[in-house]
């Protein structure tokens, strides 16, 4: 794997474009998540868009998450450990994960979450992490939200791209892409790899030395042809890791040992779209699919595997009734597979939006899915964003959700059970938000607040009673997310948000791995040819099942210096005060460590 590495990086810095030309840029935020792209101005949807040049100071996609209102991330160990993502206290896996529009979450998986640990942020253009129910868009999973990840798109003209760093803990990065954009289409191709010795997954202030390494290379595709009828699109992404990771500990859940991970991962979608009778219809029709084949080796020797797909059909249609009014309506199918079982759920859904007066959109929607394991569901949402002043907005959503028991929950059984639970049913939610966006100073500032609230019932846990799964538990979690902005100067501008969530399961007992409070604040600075930030993150005391995990706060910072226009040195450091901490209850974490690395760009 380290001599692919090492390709991509000799590619990276030393090859040189046939033609080279700088994108447009748009100051209007759009949202695709909501699956009528609209500007974040105007969703009722609570948002937070992750844009390239906050990717750009990290390698990994989980720390830029992280820095997001309502978000917990839970990592079992820097560099390739398992790492999960909670939006306003769902279980990790309520949370949905697209990229390119196609979903993730692992099949194969007891609770059909997303790891996130291998997402390198080299190949993607930004990230949307939408908070509250989002099945009635998405159907299953998206009960806490979804984060939806968009891959790098090729600017106009013929070039490349490529960037190489090295740093603490043997760590060495690299990729490459080369892109054009045509009149009638475009094209990106990249790869990205990542090679580190690592540190011990188990923390080594609990006497454990082993360094766990860890390597990846990731793959990503993306074009789009205008056929003459219509257009043609198609997005593909392949990731292959191998991951040191340590064995079960008795005291503190982990210990040094010699396991290893090793996972491939393949999605991709082929697209097609047309625009008739003068632009009032938009039809798409899609093709996706997910694959994830995962192997473990213990003292060398295999000692488990898994292998699971998922596979989407979609038709969405768009009628734009008048400039204000528009209505989708769409279908899905989608099939499972993992373990020789399968699962299929069929979905119908219609959504109108509506712009009664000026600065104020409503929409609706009600989606129906069918399953061959569990029955139906419907669900609906509502949401509002109304400019109320030039100052002052005024938003908020109410809806269900649900997630589909898995295919590892509907097949499992132990402890003298003879068959799976057969009553087995959906998780549901119900909720609402309400939030309030007040700009000032011209602009140069705004202030933002949201309380949400929301209840998940038919909560799936394993039972020894039953021999398998049931449906046992209640959570309500409700709370505030705090976020500002502002702009100094020209240059310098402050940013930051603060989370405060109660959560409890239907006894009133405290969720494990969820803060109360958590915060993150940002100084940046943009002077033309210089750049840098400076962050702090705060995640306060949490409940694990070994254990409390103690409130911690971590000080990054990273700087760039464009030599000329398309050549660019950076430099990034993390936890700049070396603070011990842990994630997860017995798992370590990074202490002081820096990067530096050189960026080619366009």
């Amino acid at each position: 794997m380290k001599s692919v590495f090492y390709t991509a990086l000799l590619s990276a810095v030393f090859t040189t474009p046939a033609y080279s030309q700088t994108a447009e840029t748009s100051d209007t935020i759009i949202v695709t998540g909501t699956r009528l792209d609209t500007p974040a101005s105007e969703t009722g949807t609570a948002v937070t868009v992750i844009g390239e040049a906050e990717l750009e100071r990290t390698a990994f996609a989980l720390d830029a998450i992280a820095t997001a209102p309502g978000v917990t991330v839970n990592q079992n160990g820097a560099f390739g450990g398992a790492a999960t993502v909670r939006i306003r206290g769902a279980a990790s896996e309520q949370t949905l994960v697209l990229i390119d529009s196609v979903p993730v979450n692992d099949p194969t998986s007891p609770g059909g979450g997303y790891d996130f640990a291998s997402l390198d942020t080299a190949q993607i253009e930004r990230i949307e992490v939408l908070r509250g129910a989002q099945s009635t868009l998405w159907g299953t999973d998206a009960i806490g939200g979804v984060v939806n990840i968009v891959t790098k798109r090729a600017a106009p003209g013929l070039g490349v791209t490529g960037f190489a760093e090295t740093g603490s803990f043997g760590t060495v990065r690299g990729g490459a892409a080369i892109e054009g954009g045509f009149e009638q289409g475009d094209f990106r191709l990249g790869a990205s790899a990542v090679s580190s010795d690592g540190i011990s997954k188990a923390d080594e202030a609990d006497g454990n030395t082993e360094d766990d390494g860890y390597d990846a290379v990731t793959l990503a595709g993306r074009g789009r042809y205008e056929l003459g009828f219509g257009e043609l699109a198609a997005t593909v992404r392949y990731v292959d890791s191998e991951t040191e990771f340590d064995s079960y500990g008795a005291v503190t859940g982990t210990q040094d040992g010699d396991e290893v991970s090793k996972t491939t991962q393949l999605s991709g979608a082929l697209t097609f779209t047309n625009i008739a009778f003068a632009g009032a219809l938009e039809t798409m029709i899609q093709v996706a699919a997910a694959d994830i084949d995962r192997e473990s080796f213990t003292n060398g020797v295999s000692s488990f595997g898994s292998q699971g797909e998922r596979q989407v059909y979609r038709y969405q249609g768009t009628w734009n009734l008048t400039e204000d009014h528009r209505l989708a309506f769409g279908a899905e199918r989608e099939d499972s597979s993992a373990g020789g079982d399968s699962s299929t759920i069929d979905g119908l859904f219609v959504l109108l939006e509506l712009q009664p007066l000026d600065g104020l959109v409503l929409t609706g929607g009600v989606r129906h899915d069918e399953a061959d394991r569990f029955g139906a569901e419907t669900t609906g949402k509502l949401a509002a964003s109304w400019q109320l002043t030039d100052q002052v907005r005024l938003r908020g959503t109410a809806g269900t959700g649900f997630k589909a028991p898995t295919l590892f929950q509907t097949t499992y059984v132990c402890c003298g059970a003879t068959e799976p639970n057969a009553d087995l049913r959906a998780e549901t939610s119900e909720g609402f938000d309400v939030g309030v966006e007040y700009t000032l100073a011209g602009g140069r500032a705004a202030v933002e607040a949201t309380y949400f609230d929301q209840t998940v019932e038919n909560q799936i846990g394993f039972s020894f009673a039953v021999g398998g799964y049931e449906n046992i538990a209640r959570v309500d979690t409700k709370g505030v997310e705090l976020a500002a902005r502002f702009a100094i100067t020209e240059a310098w501008s402050l940013a930051g948000n603060y989370t405060y969530i109660e959560a409890e399961d239907g006894q009133g007992g405290e969720l494990i791995r969820l803060p109360e409070h958590s915060a993150y604040g940002e100084l940046a600075y943009d002077g033309g040819r210089w750049g840098g930030a400076l962050s702090v993150r705060h995640n306060g005391e949490e409940q694990d099942s070994l254990g409390p995990v103690d409130a911690w706060t971590r000080l990054d910072a990273s700087a760039r210096y464009d030599l000329t226009n398309r050549m660019q040195l950076y430099v990034r450091g993390e936890n700049l005060t070396d603070e011990q901490y842990q994630q997860v209850f017995g798992y370590g974490t990074p202490g002081l460590s820096g990067y530096f690395g050189v960026r080619l760009t366009r």
